[in-house]
């Protein structure tokens, strides 16, 4: 199991029933997906019965954009924390390490926000986008600073950003804890992601 399907992680959340249906739609989503995942395999991994999930939902989609909206300002979060160093090089090697590291130790979850948006209705969609924005726009600073500062060497700053994002987003969809240690991973995506920009 995943630490963000951790109870002391979802704190924040209250009641416990409520918690325990969302904790159980995080695994049923990153296990099935969420078209495939029904009302009943989400309550039942809470211990609940199908209608229990109405008490504290409206929906199967509002479960998907509260997941969405927490592990998206994680991320976020992380990013923000992370954007230290006195160059712009140190700063992108911190950014993508802590963002790499959290994509693996939290793969159940990045699972979900990252690969069931298709699935957010319009108005929720417009709520993580604005999330995203930010997140990319937190990398895609470090690379105009780089390249102000000529240590780095990029042509297409949005395609760039969009790349070195992928390289740590898509760990979500291969990582299992045997595949290696986060943190270790971290620093090996954060040497690839300065190779690329690198003048």
């Amino acid at each position: 199991m995943s630490a963000v399907t951790s109870p002391l992680v979802w704190e924040h959340v209250q009641p416990a029933a409520a918690r325990r249906l969302l904790t159980g739609a995080v695994e049923a989503f990153a296990e099935r997906g969420f078209q495939a995942t029904t009302t009943r395999d989400i309550a039942s991994r809470a211990g609940m019965s199908p209608a229990a999930l109405y008490v504290h939902y409206p929906s199967k989609e509002r479960l998907l954009f509260e997941i969405s909206l927490y592990g998206h300002n994680a991320a976020l979060d992380v990013l923000r924390s992370a954007d230290s160093g006195s160059t712009p090089a140190d700063r992108l090697r911190s950014l993508v390490s802590a963002f790499t590291a959290w994509h693996a130790e939290h793969h159940t979850i990045a699972r979900v926000v990252q690969y069931e948006l298709a699935s957010l209705s319009p108005d929720h969609l417009a709520e993580v986008a604005t999330i995203r924005r930010a997140i990319s726009a937190q990398i895609e600073q470090v690379l105009s600073d780089g390249v102000q500062d000529g240590s780095f060497a990029v042509s297409d700053l949005p395609g760039t950003t969009l790349a070195v994002l992928s390289l740590s987003i898509d760990v979500a969809r291969w990582y299992t804890p045997h595949r290696g240690d986060p943190d270790a991973l971290g620093k090996l995506y954060a040497d690839l992601a300065h190779r690329m920009v690198q003048a």
